[in-house]
């Protein structure tokens, strides 16, 4: 089969290997769409130590199983390999898992033909949703799942909230429009790149450049920070209001401190949230399906043999995409 190897930092190559052999309780599923994700960006720059060379990355994807229990279905998968006794896994946090694994990190991932996952992490799609929009499931849970955390600080419904979301990328992009689908009436996006600027606008958001108009100080009852670099945290603590929520959802750095200070004094709510659980999939599978979040076109769908170059422009900032899915 064709898989898109990383091989070292700013290394991609597309090579022939041998399918990986099926174990027991594991399906086969050969990959019909698989999106980029800003994790698989930071491990390609060689900056995440976990993803060691020679490894097929990619994490978010859709196909059918070809081998396995559920041979004949389509499917959509949970990345996360986790081992169902540990306390977290018990009390339905299996994103927090004490032994978790993943594909695309810790074996072999999805920008290749086919896989081989465990038949627990697999979700059965209906024949409604093209795999294409079901390969955004991984990315909308996150979204989904961060808005579920911080809506259980709020002092108010989250629809009667101002609303922050600082970075319009593929996750900041969704946060926003699973915002909407809730009812949530004031709601800015904030983005320094144009085409995700122009993306967002064309999606039916409100976006600004926060390097020209910054947001107004102790104004938003809750923001979400789907960049997570040191300037976007010191805006979030800015813009958030006395009494409000900060979600930290991006991964950009660790560099920087926190004004501690300003969210101690402002009685501020600082969260963070990884990945999402079983049942934020499912749910996402049926956001997804309702068509809730729109048209969706505003994903950009590239032959797997083009990921390097997909890879360089995602990294250029040359692509007004929000999301680029391959397609093997």
């Amino acid at each position: 089969m064709q898989a898109l190897y990383y091989v070292g930092p700013e290394r991609l190559e597309l090579r022939e290997t041998e399918e990986a052999p099926l174990v027991e309780g594991e399906s086969r599923v050969r990959i019909q769409a698989t999106g980029i994700c800003g994790s698989d960006l930071h491990a390609f720059h060689g900056h995440d130590p976990r993803r060691q060379p020679p490894l097929i990355l990619g994490h978010e994807a859709a196909g059918e199983v070809v081998e396995g229990a559920l041979a004949g279905k389509r499917v959509t998968m949970n990345p996360l390999i986790v081992c169902g006794h540990c306390d977290y896994c018990l009390e339905g946090r299996q994103n927090l898992c004490s032994n978790r694994t993943m594909i695309g990190m810790t074996r072999p991932g999805s920008f290749a033909e086919t896989l081989t996952i465990p038949d627990h992490c697999l979700i059965e799609l209906p024949d409604s949703l093209p795999a294409v929009a079901a390969a955004l499931t991984e990315p909308a849970a996150t979204a989904l799942h961060g808005i579920n955390r911080l809506e259980r600080f709020l002092s108010r419904p989250l629809s009667e909230a101002r609303v922050l979301v600082i970075g319009a990328g593929a996750v900041g992009l969704l946060v926003g429009l699973i915002l909407r689908h809730k009812g949530v009436r004031h709601l800015q996006l904030a983005d320094t790149n144009p085409l995700r600027r122009r993306t967002a606008e064309q999606a039916g958001l409100e976006v600004f450049d926060p390097r020209d108009d910054s947001p107004e100080a102790d104004s938003y009852e809750a923001v979400f920070d789907c960049v997570g670099a040191a300037p976007t945290r010191d805006m979030a603590v800015g813009a958030v209001r006395p009494g409000g929520a900060i979600m930290h959802l991006g991964l950009q750095d660790n560099e920087g401190g926190l004004d501690v200070r300003a969210i101690t004094l402002k009685e501020v709510t600082f969260l963070g949230a990884y990945t999402y659980t079983p049942s934020d999939l499912r749910a996402t599978v049926d956001l997804l399906d309702s068509q809730a979040l729109g048209p969706l076109d505003w994903v950009e769908v590239r032959r797997l043999d083009e990921g390097a170059a997909a890879f360089a422009e995602l990294v250029a900032g040359q692509t007004s995409a929000a999301k680029v899915i391959l397609e093997p």
